[in-house]
């Protein structure tokens, strides 16, 4: 066991720290040039599309989701025990400078999940009966229309079921049980019972139930966590300058904290950041497409705008508030992490300690439990979901029973043990399922005029035009700004799927983001 516990966590060291990275980096940096960054021109129609219309009592819907569930749904998958425990891994390991990383790896990652959300629009299939069925999976095969496509839509869906469906949502049901446990004094195990009954009753309401918990506790979750973080910088207001000062200094001269060479400390800095960033946004990875998908909308843009907000909230504001809690408290004013590592602090405890040192140990520690407990449980809830999508594409609707039923036994068993070889086959699993889906955005879209106008697709036949990969092409020349000699533009802007809107479109939305037109 110690020699396959190994040889995974090495599998998991390349993939992680080079192959992913880049990759995902990649992905960002070519969707934001692709669309004349998106990110930046549609930012307000993003902002007015969540909550211009929220509300909390979205409905029943016939067949799919409303925007706004489908968006927390998504969200209730990338707000999860990343966002506390991942961000402090990643200030304790590269400095309080990773999350400046994080920042910009989120800026590029939004333009990706744009990407993402339009082609589970567009490859989407709404059966007879109404329900909608979308993700990864479908413009995987769209994009590689041979048996290579097949292979990989299956080995997607594989991965994908295998990490967040089961053994992902073990680690999320034992960092419930491991926190409240402490934080409570309560066996795990009773926790484990209670949070695998809670599951298994909104499991057995399908997908609708599934939205209708997610678009009531996202926000619940999120208002008090942020609250509670924005009460802690309040009482520490005098430590906020050097706070952000710190965020900015040590990230680009990380040795002043982590020791050792100036280059080694800025790569442990900047691959900390990126890495802890894009596996907490989840943008590029082939989860969050699946609520996305099942959005009733007008056109595939409207929910592309509204899955980067998913990003926005992740990373800028509760990643971000638990970096900033956690530096102006045991970084900043000379605190006890100020000039580095310390004894008895780890990215486990270090929430807490933040909390505690200042609302106290008791109300501290408690605070981050039930933050913890709410981020975990919605992350349970749609990775489910996520999984049960795959497993009804493999196997068929009659199989996703048996899945839900396995995966409540995964629930309970995930509290009560704690296996390095399960954790770290649920990172391999995780990290396997991106390369197929980070592979396929670029290999297939639809080319027509006022592409981010057009309606979204409802059945098997959406019309789509395979494209050349564009991941051999990313760092080619090209790309770096050389021209054809006889259009001078660049090669892919006849073929790209999520180029810009013309600046004409009939009837545009009010305060609908219209880009410049490309340059002939």
């Amino acid at each position: 066991m110690e020699t396959l516990l190994h040889i995974v966590q090495t599998i998991n060291f390349y993939l992680s720290d080079y192959i992913l990275v880049v990759l995902l980096v990649g992905t960002g940096v070519f969707f934001s040039l692709r669309t004349r960054f998106v990110q930046v021109r549609c930012f307000g129609e993003g902002m007015r599309r969540v909550f211009g219309g929220f509300s909390m009592r979205g409905g029943r819907q016939k067949g799919g989701l409303s925007s706004f569930q489908a968006l927390t749904t998504a969200i209730a998958a990338q707000v999860g025990t990343g966002n506390i425990i991942g961000s402090c891994s990643a200030i304790l390991v590269g400095g309080p400078g990773a999350i400046f990383w994080m920042w910009i790896i989120a800026f590029f990652g939004m333009s990706t999940i744009y990407a993402e959300a339009v082609l589970a629009q567009e490859t989407r299939v709404v059966h007879a009966d109404g329900t909608v069925s979308g993700g990864p999976v479908y413009y995987i095969k769209r994009a590689f229309q041979n048996k290579f496509g097949t292979f990989l839509a299956g080995f997607f869906a594989v991965a994908i079921t295998l990490a967040l469906g089961f053994i992902g949502c073990m680690v999320q049901s034992n960092s419930i049980g491991q926190t409240c446990g402490n934080a409570f004094g309560i066996p795990p195990w009773i926790i484990g019972a209670v949070v695998a009954v809670a599951s298994a009753f909104v499991f057995l309401g399908g997908v609708q139930r599934v939205a209708s918990v997610t678009e009531k506790l996202v926000p619940i979750m999120a208002v008090l966590y942020l609250l509670g973080g924005l009460v802690l910088l309040l009482l520490r207001l005098p430590y906020l300058p050097e706070t952000f000062g710190m965020i900015f200094k040590y990230a680009f001269f990380p040795n002043a904290i982590l020791g050792g060479g100036l280059g080694y400390a800025l790569k442990t800095a900047i691959s900390q950041g990126v890495k802890r960033g894009l596996f907490s946004n989840e943008a590029g990875m082939g989860s969050t497409p699946h609520a996305h998908a099942m959005a009733k909308v007008k056109t595939p843009h409207e929910q592309g705008v509204v899955a980067m907000i998913g990003v926005f909230i992740d990373t800028f504001l509760v990643l971000t508030m638990t970096a900033l809690v956690v530096i102006s408290t045991l970084y900043a004013g000379n605190g006890p992490l100020a000039g580095g590592a310390a004894e008895g602090i780890d990215q486990s405890n270090m929430a807490q300690l933040a909390f505690s040192s200042v609302f106290g140990e008791g109300l501290g520690s408690i605070f981050v439990a039930v933050c913890l407990l709410f981020f975990a449980f919605s992350t349970i809830l749609s990775w489910n979901f996520f999984g049960k999508l795959n497993v009804a594409y493999l196997f068929g609707k009659r199989a996703t029973a048996v899945y839900s039923v396995l995966g409540v036994v995964f629930i309970f068993l995930g509290s009560c043990l704690s296996n390095d070889l399960v954790w770290s086959l649920s990172d391999l699993f995780n990290q396997l399922m991106v390369l197929p889906n980070a592979l396929a955005p670029g290999s297939a879209g639809s080319v027509l005029p006022g592409g981010e106008s057009r309606p979204a697709a409802d059945h098997e036949n959406a019309s789509l035009s395979p494209l050349i990969p564009y991941f051999f092409f990313l760092f080619a020349a090209p790309c770096l700004g050389e021209t054809l000699p006889d259009r001078g533009r660049h090669p892919f802007d006849n073929a790209i799927p999520f180029s810009c809107v013309p600046p004409i479109l009939p009837n545009p939305l009010p305060g609908a983001c219209i880009p410049p037109a490309l340059p002939l």
